[in-house]
């Protein structure tokens, strides 16, 4: 009995795993209300990428494409709506 159930359980696994498909800036585009942003915050600039900010849950939303090619998504970082003046080098008013 357990020989046939793990028999079944192989079966149920996929054989091959195909790669997984980059997330693109034109499906982003398509699908995420975003705004953009005239540049990256530090810890995500680099050379040859671009950002794009939501708000979502009480937090901004950071994601980081490359410029070329299908210009595929490389990083992400949220920050806390209460980190949000930090961020946007903004104080904090009274």
């Amino acid at each position: 009995m357990k020989l046939a159930i793990a028999a079944l359980a192989l079966l149920a696994t996929p054989a091959i795993a195909e790669d997984a498909l980059p997330f693109t800036y034109e499906m982003f585009e398509a699908s995420v209300l975003h705004t953009d942003i005239a540049e990256c915050p530090a810890e995500l600039a680099g050379e040859g990428r671009f950002c794009r900010a939501t708000l979502y849950m009480d937090a901004l939303h950071i994601f980081v494409f490359e410029d070329a090619g299908d210009q595929p998504l490389v990083d992400f970082l949220s920050y806390d709506a209460s980190q949000l003046h930090t961020l946007l080098k903004t104080p904090i008013p009274d």
